[in-house]
């Protein structure tokens, strides 16, 4: 807030103040001049006489009791020019007392569940037989607090992060016969990812099922580390330019054949022998010469029955002709290690892959 409206809160709040308390005062000591039968001489409908009685004491107190809270508001918080009274009132941050502000106290509210929620945390590692995880993580904060001061991102640091990040993956498959861990990794998919993969994990189009055995960039619990923690980008270039429409219907009726044919097209076989000849010319480089994709580029098999955005004939020719993007954001900044952790563990549970 700029100095002149935190000027003028704090004139007009404490000007609030006085008259209020001025008025009560002004009200208490003014004693009006009655006549013999205790009243002002005021009548209406000459039945109506009215008396000077003091305020109820039970009123007095409440109202002086909040214009003295008010006034120990100004003196504990930051009401008064915040720029240069930051008020008495304190709060615990990064171990430190700090003023108190709506920030610091949201940032020490949060420190302060974090740490109930690594106690639990351990208690789950130790009865999972995963307490090694634990050197693994503090070795894999102070990596990523180094490179969170980098103004660039460091490769060789990013890739030592990496290495910390898939020496996890053995301790999130024993976190998988926890119950402790599936319940709180449940809780974890239900606030952030059931948004986009459903509360079942099903997923819908444009959004993977993690329920099946079909994983775009890898189904181990390493490979999923490393999605929940750094986001994965998925692109599918357009072809329309390149081929043409004929050529993107022959390269869909070829990828319709492959795929088991699951709708009962009747295919055209000279769109079929065409569609072959472009794919082995220009798709095999991501989706594989045998057609069953690449985790490495998220490419997907397209030789099985399972599609992100459908697998009938016009669904198939637009994806080729007009390619397909998709972005899922990475998690490590919001959730934490520990959390993603347990987020892997819950998801590769479910899954087909899992062992």
């Amino acid at each position: 807030m700029s100095f002149f409206w935190s000027s003028w809160v704090t004139v007009l709040s404490l000007a609030c103040w006085l008259f209020i308390f001025g008025v009560l005062m002004w009200t208490l000591r003014t004693k009006p001049d009655l006549a013999e039968d205790e009243t002002t001489g005021h009548v209406y409908d000459d039945t109506i006489r009215e008396y000077d009685k003091p305020l109820p004491k039970w009123w007095l107190v409440v109202f002086f009791g909040t214009l003295f809270w008010g006034l120990g508001y100004f003196i504990l918080y930051p009401a008064i020019q915040p720029q240069m009274w930051k008020g008495v009132t304190t709060v615990e941050v990064d171990g430190q007392q700090v003023p108190w502000s709506s920030s610091n106290e949201l940032n020490s509210n949060l420190q302060a569940n974090h740490k109930v929620f690594l106690s639990n945390f351990e208690s789950v590692l130790e009865n999972s037989d995963a307490s090694g995880a634990l050197p693994v993580l503090a070795t894999l904060s102070e990596l990523q607090a180094a490179q969170h001061k980098n103004d660039k991102p460091d490769p060789d640091l990013q890739t030592k992060i990496d290495e910390q990040v898939k020496a996890l993956g053995p301790f999130v498959d024993k976190l998988m016969t926890s119950p402790e861990a599936q319940k709180m990794g449940n809780n974890l998919f239900l606030q952030n990812c059931a948004l986009c993969h459903g509360s079942d994990a099903q997923g819908a189009v444009g959004y993977p099922n993690l329920t099946d055995n079909d994983w775009l960039f890898g189904g181990k619990a390493e490979d999923i580390l490393l999605t929940v923690h750094h986001g994965r980008k998925g692109s599918m270039a357009a072809w329309q330019k390149q081929l043409g429409e004929s050529g993107v219907r022959a390269v869909a009726e070829y990828v319709l054949q492959i795929s088991g044919n699951q709708n009962g097209y009747e295919l055209n076989q000279a769109q079929v022998t065409q569609g072959k000849a472009i794919f082995e010319a220009n798709c095999v480089l991501c989706h594989g010469a045998d057609a069953k994709g690449l985790t490495a580029m998220g490419a997907p098999n397209l030789t099985d029955d399972i599609w992100l955005f459908g697998g009938d004939r016009e669904t198939v020719q637009t994806t080729i002709r007009h390619g397909r993007a998709g972005v899922m954001p990475e998690w490590q900044t919001k959730l934490g290690n520990e959390r993603l952790m347990l987020l892997a563990a819950y998801v590769r549970s479910f899954s087909q892959t899992a062992e």
